[in-house]
């Protein structure tokens, strides 16, 4: 069957841009084509003579997204205590300005995390995806450690998987355990969520009678901090960025659903509030 992209005489040959995006060698890329793993817009080809438009075609590799855009940047960022998620400040404070000038593009920050709370923080100029990635509506999850006053009880765990009334309307963590043995008058509790409400895990650990002490968000969506130290930042790999795109895209194919209000309120968005992220 002829694809409307064989018979292209403009656009660039697909084993080309592949190779320019950092999928594999020439040679590999030619090879992946012919044994079936490449789909452009969606459609296997198998043809080495397939040429395609860059900036308009959607390609994957085993199912995965391609970012054929080269000048797309993608970063990790362990986000120091006392840093403010924005570009400029007005008040002063240390803010991700810094950082931004370390990339070497105008990136932006993919949603906040609030100034005393470390972790992972996505800095891109990829537009789009940035969308996808913070807008409640996605429900994109987030997994933090909460190091909290007291000794955590079943309890407490059962009533943040159940629900807890804020002033702001009902919140549930999706899933929530504690990590280790309570040391010290304090426990290390792991929580993961997708609410995108303002500092929505502090206030429910101090719903359950136990106060956030320090937090970190260890991931995000597909990605995980790893041992990236407190104020490094790096790039994305290939398969990171991968993972993003097919987020992204799975989403988007299911927005008609990812639009409709949660089956269980108490663990979406309460209606009116602020598009922030949770910390």
């Amino acid at each position: 069957m002829t694809h409307p992209w064989d018979e292209r005489p403009e656009g660039e040959r697909l084993q080309k841009v592949l190779a320019a995006a950092g999928v594999a060698s020439r040679r590999v890329c030619e090879q992946y084509i012919v044994e079936g793993r490449i789909s452009v817009n969606g459609r296997i080809v198998t043809e080495l003579g397939t040429r395609i438009d860059p900036e308009n075609d959607r390609v994957e590799v085993d199912g995965v997204p391609v970012q054929l855009d080269v000048g797309k940047r993608y970063l990790m960022l362990n986000k120091p205590k006392g840093v403010v998620s924005s570009m400029s400040d007005e008040q002063g404070r240390p803010d991700l300005s810094r950082y931004a000038e370390q990339a070497g593009e105008r990136v932006y920050n993919v949603g906040r995390l609030d100034a005393e709370t470390t972790g992972l923080l996505v800095l891109t100029n990829d537009g789009e995806l940035a969308h996808v990635l913070a807008h409640p509506s996605y429900g994109v999850e987030k997994t933090y450690l909460a190091t909290v006053r007291g000794v955590v009880k079943q309890e407490a765990l059962r009533r943040l998987r159940q629900g807890v009334e804020l002033d702001d309307g009902p919140i549930a963590a999706d899933r929530v355990r504690i990590v280790g043995e309570p040391s010290g008058g304090r426990t290390i509790v792991e929580l993961t969520l997708h609410s995108g409400r303002n500092r929505i895990v502090r206030r429910m650990m101090a719903a359950v009678g136990h106060p956030v002490i320090d937090l970190v968000r260890r991931s995000f969506g597909p990605l995980h901090l790893g041992s990236l130290g407190v104020g490094r930042m790096r790039d994305l790999t290939k398969v990171e960025v991968g993972a993003l795109l097919a987020l992204a895209r799975d989403a988007k194919a299911h927005d008609g659903t990812a639009q409709d209000a949660p089956s269980k309120p108490a663990r979406g968005k309460a209606s009116g509030t602020k598009k922030r992220d949770p910390r």
